[in-house]
């Protein structure tokens, strides 16, 4: 199974990106994220087997030991890749809770031998993907009110013709 471990958007903060995420329906072209699929990856780890699932869940537990809640601060919209085939996605402040949460479910992953991506970790939620924007920007956006995230969870990606589906598996309370 595909999996990644996320944080999960807190329900205003969520209403908000979801909204933001209907404004640039307006402005570009693209496959859009659907709301329920938002959220914030920590560590991407590709294909799982259920003892590895098992062992992603003994991680969560103590990447997430004593962490208390999670900043979440709009920095504004990034790209990857061209202009025209573009992945919009709306920045998150690296606030220091965040980067040290992240650097610990990584940390936690390796000592459990399971491999992730390890990409320079950029706090950021996909809005769309495949983006053609406009050549003369985007124009006036409202992006999300400061807000933390509570929850963290391991998410099975279930890739299906219209874009992917995302099961929880395990989930995590920060304190």
């Amino acid at each position: 199974m595909r999996a990644f471990i996320a944080l999960e958007l807190p329900e205003a903060f969520a209403d908000e990106v979801a909204a933001l995420s209907r404004a640039l329906v307006e402005m570009c072209a693209g496959r859009f994220v659907s709301p329920e699929n938002h959220h914030l990856t920590l560590a991407f780890l590709g294909e799982v087997n259920e003892a590895e699932a098992r062992l992603a869940m003994d991680a969560l537990d103590a990447a997430c030991a004593g962490a208390g809640p999670v900043r979440l601060a709009a920095t504004g919209l990034g790209t990857f890749g061209r202009a025209r085939d573009a992945t919009l996605w709306l920045g998150i402040e690296k606030d220091p809770q965040l980067m040290s949460l992240a650097a610990r479910v990584r940390e936690e992953l390796a000592a459990r031998s399971l491999s992730y991506d390890e990409k320079d970790f950029l706090p950021h939620v996909t809005l769309v993907r495949r983006a053609r924007l406009p050549r003369g920007g985007l124009g006036e956006l409202a992006f999300p009110l400061p807000d933390e995230g509570v929850r963290v969870t391991l998410f099975r990606s279930i890739l299906e013709p219209d874009g992917a589906r995302y099961k929880s598996l395990y989930t995590v309370e920060l304190a």
